[in-house]
């Protein structure tokens, strides 16, 4: 095997530039946050499986779990867990959206911007409804 920094006649390779090298701008945000809420949709979905499980066991299990998630942590998390998935869809709409070759240029930060944005305007709407209909 060669060792590229030796007298043999071949340069160093470059290096790859690491994400210290690079001003971050949204989209670099917003790509690492598609990954992010991948990430907490997979911890979400524990939790929807869980309701459900204690749902299928009977109206005790079921109690105990509606008096876990009814506690202000975990809606902090579940709230969390919506604003997830809202992200990601609105993400993959985002990327739906480049795979069909439109949304490039300087439109690409405006859509970046709007999956933040509409990401947590639909979650305080699902939310604010959810609280309306509760109080029902």
């Amino acid at each position: 095997m060669a060792d590229i920094t030796s007298e043999g006649g071949r340069r160093p390779r470059p290096l790859s530039p690491h994400l210290s090298v690079y001003r971050p701008i949204v989209t670099m945000v917003m790509s690492i946050m598609h990954r992010m809420t991948g990430v907490m949709n997979v911890g979400g979905l524990v939790l929807v499986l869980a309701y459900l499980m204690a749902l299928a066991m009977g109206p005790e299990a079921h109690a105990v779990m509606n008096e876990i998630y009814g506690s202000w942590p975990a809606r902090i998390i579940l709230v969390a867990f919506t604003w997830s998935l809202i992200h990601h869809m609105l993400g993959g709409v985002r990327h739906a959206v480049w795979d069909a070759g439109r949304g490039f240029g300087d439109v690409r930060y405006t859509m970046s911007w709007a999956t933040l944005i509409g990401s947590t305007v639909l979650t305080v709407a699902v939310w604010t409804l959810a609280i309306v209909l509760e109080a029902i």
